[in-house]
Order: C-alpha cells, then sequence, then structure tokens
C-alpha cells in the first residue's frame, strides 16, 4: 500500500530547502541586527494557554490530544502565547526591553488552501516591557526590512484599535462588533448593529474609520481619541525618517482584548485572496498567564505564504563531480575532501559506474565541473578537469585545482 503524506502538509525538496534556508538565513540576520536573540518553545503546550488567549472556540481550529496522564495538550497553533509563557515561567525578572524572534511549525486543522495549510511556518518577533511608540516604530521597522530584503512586493498598513474602541466604548456587544470589523464582514457588520440598534452617529463613526486610509494627513480627519492619533503622528515621524513606505488604515482593528494599541498589516498584491503576509501590535498577555502586567509589540511573518512572492535564491555554491575509478577511488576521496575544505560541493560515484555514465549523471545534478582522478594523470600529480557546460578538458596539477577551479567559475 502507498503511503501518502498527511492532508494539509509538504515536502520540501532541496531546491524549495535552499530557497527557504536563504530566506531564513536572511530574517534571522537582520533580527540580530536589531539586538534581537532567537528562542525555541516546545512544539505542544496546555491547550489552555490558548483557550485564555484566543477564547474556547479556538479549541476547534487545534490539533487537541491528551497525553498518558490524561493531561489535554495541543501542538501550537501560533507562537505569541508560548512566548509569553516562557517569559512568564522564566523572563519576568531580566532587564527590559527583552528582544525575542523565532522561526518555528504550527499546526491548525482547518480546509486546506492556497497559502493555507495544516501546517505551516511563522518567523516572528516580540519586543517586551515597552510601552513606548519607540517600540512600536522598530517593530513596524523591522517587519518592514525583513520584507524588503526578501524582495517581497508589498503594502504595509497600520492602525490603532483604541481609535475604534473609543467610538465603542459604552456600546453592548462591542467585542462583536470589533470581531466582526477585523473580519472585513462589513455587510453581516451593518446587520448586527442594526439589530443591536446602535445609534446611529456612532454607526456612522465605524464606517467612517473603516473606510479612513491614506497617509498621515487623515490623522487630522479625527477629532476623538486624542492619545491615539498623536502616538500614530508620532511614530509616522519616525517611519517617514527612516524612509518606510506604508498608509495609515483606521479600519485595521483586532477581535481580542490582549490588543492595546497599534496594529499593523503586510500584503502581498500577488497572492490573491491569502494576500496577508504579516500581522503584528502591541498587546498585553503576561498577566492573563500569571505574570505582572507587562507591554509588549510583535510580529509574524507568514513564511509559506512569503516564500510564494519571495525573489530570493538559495545560495550559489559551485558544484564538482569527482570522477572515480576501481583503482583512483581512494586518491579520489582524497582529492573531493579538498574540494569541499575550500568550498565546493564535492560529489563522488557511489553505484560504480562507468565513466559515460558518471558524466551523464553529473550533467543530471547539474555540477560544473568534473574532476576525472585517472591513474595516469595521478602518477603526473595532476587530474583532468572537464567543463560540462562547454566540453572542454584540461589537464591541472592536484596542487593548483582549487585555484583552477575558483578562477574559472561564477
Amino acid at each position: 500500500m502507498k503511503l501518502e503524506r498527511p492532508r494539509g502538509t509538504r515536502d520540501f525538496l532541496p531546491e524549495e530547502m535552499k530557497k527557504r534556508r536563504e530566506m531564513e538565513k536572511i530574517l534571522r540576520r537582520i533580527a540580530e541586527s536589531y539586538g534581537y536573540g532567537e528562542i525555541a518553545t516546545p512544539t505542544f503546550e496546555h491547550v489552555e494557554l490558548f483557550t485564555l488567549k484566543s477564547g474556547e472556540s479556538i479549541v476547534e481550529e487545534m490539533y487537541v490530544f491528551k497525553d498518558k496522564s490524561g493531561r489535554e495538550l495541543a501542538l501550537r497553533p501560533e507562537l505569541t502565547a508560548p512566548v509569553m509563557r516562557l517569559y512568564v515561567n522564566s523572563c519576568e525578572v531580566m532587564p527590559k526591553p527583552l528582544r525575542f524572534y523565532y522561526f518555528a511549525n504550527c499546526f491548525r486543522y482547518e480546509r486546506p488552501q492556497k497559502g493555507r495549510y495544516r501546517e505551516f511556518w511563522q518567523f516572528g518577533v516580540e519586543l517586551i516591557g515597552s510601552d513606548s511608540h519607540l517600540a512600536d516604530a522598530e517593530v513596524i521597522m523591522l517587519a518592514y526590512e525583513m520584507l524588503k530584503a526578501l524582495k517581497v512586493e508589498f503594502k504595509l498598513e497600520i492602525g490603532h484599535v483604541g481609535i475604534m474602541r473609543d467610538v465603542l466604548k459604552g456600546i453592548e456587544n462591542s467585542d462583536r462588533i470589533m470581531r466582526l470589523i477585523d473580519k472585513n464582514q462589513i455587510d453581516e457588520l451593518e446587520k448586527f448593529m442594526n439589530d443591536c440598534k446602535v445609534d446611529e452617529k456612532v454607526k456612522d463613526r465605524v464606517f467612517r474609520l473603516i473606510e479612513l486610509k491614506g497617509d498621515a494627513s487623515i490623522l487630522e480627519k479625527v477629532n476623538f481619541a486624542e492619545k491615539e492619533i498623536e502616538r500614530l503622528k508620532r511614530i509616522a515621524e519616525i517611519l517617514d525618517a527612516a524612509k518606510v513606505e506604508y498608509e495609515f488604515d483606521l479600519g485595521i482593528v483586532r477581535g481580542l482584548d490582549y490588543y492595546t494599541g497599534v496594529v499593523f498589516e503586510c500584503y502581498a498584491p500577488n497572492l490573491g485572496a491569502q494576500k496577508q503576509i504579516c500581522g503584528g501590535g502591541s498587546y498585553e498577555l503576561a498577566s492573563l498567564f500569571g505574570g505582572q502586567k507587562t507591554p509588549a509589540t510583535g510580529f509574524a511573518i507568514g513564511f509559506d505564504r512569503v516564500y510564494e512572492v519571495c525573489n530570493v535564491d538559495g545560495e550559489k555554491i559551485r558544484t564538482v563531480f569527482v570522477v572515480a575509478f576501481e583503482d583512483t577511488y581512494l586518491d579520489a576521496l582524497k582529492i573531493a575532501k579538498m574540494l569541499r575544505n575550500s568550498g565546493f560541493v564535492a560529489v563522488i560515484d557511489v553505484m560504480e559506474r562507468n565513466l559515460k555514465k558518471q558524466l551523464s549523471y553529473a550533467n543530471d545534478i547539474k555540477a560544473e565541473f568534473a574532476v576525472l582522478v585517472g591513474k595516469n594523470e595521478l602518477e603526473e600529480g595532476k587530474v583532468s578537469v572537464k567543463d560540462l557546460k562547454s566540453g572542454q578538458q584540461i589537464d591541472v596539477p592536484i596542487k593548483e585545482l582549487t585555484n583552477f577551479l575558483s578562477s574559472r567559475t561564477v
């Protein structure tokens, strides 16, 4: 019986992994250049960690199981909650702010579709301990720089959950209204507010905010939520100085209470319906997990979606195929090792094939050169180097081999 991989998962071949590792390397380098250090958390956590953060309904979207002692556990559906659990467990007394980054797989039990999988990867950062607009600006700049470095075409939009909350202050079912706005379910939103008999002035202000998008000048059109608007203006000054391209969208909100202030999203227009590739904002979760109330700001990049529109390639490493014969195999091993130590990929035959088949395989793996280790050449301290693109072949002293290949290889 032929077994297939589980629905919603993928296998990655070497070429895909090369690009993924190159992307990962770029993201790590930029995060560390800002002073962020890598952390890792368990693949599974107690279910309560996620229900406390996102509500009981999230159980339907998770892989939940009981261990042999009857404890209810879940494969992590995201990484912010585990990071803040780690912070409460181990890091509360550390000097603030703390700068963490992570890269890991997550799991959600949902209908697989283009750009959405049951196992997926997130790269994210959390800046913990600062309630300043400077923290918001740093995290936004970091996300922007990462996506730019990956050569992704995207649009950055920034909002503030406090502005919409100011509008809905004192309104019954305001949490439900925020969730509908967050999901962009505008028709259902209007019907729900009509059913709840929300004041017409409030409704008008809600829909005006949803449509209010543009540069910093749109902030002048908001004559309430003064503290929140001032914060956005100060962030705009920093982003403008850093030459970050962005747009304010005051309709961006979050449907969960732990978000406290600035929120932002990045969209890649070439991805169609699943176009969001990054989301972030300021929040407070530590107190929910038994710690002291602690401000934090962070974001997560949808690594798999970014892969689809990323224009970086895997690092180019020169590949050489070492052709060995029965009576020269041990010498060929030494030459292959010498090439590897000099930064080349050196592949040697392990199938005991003849010369013609070895050269055919060298072409199959896209090697640039074949180094033929023949007995006669070895006696003269040489090997024969064949350019597999041009077909040109030349004898080269072994002691000059690496320099010769380096000078001939792009």
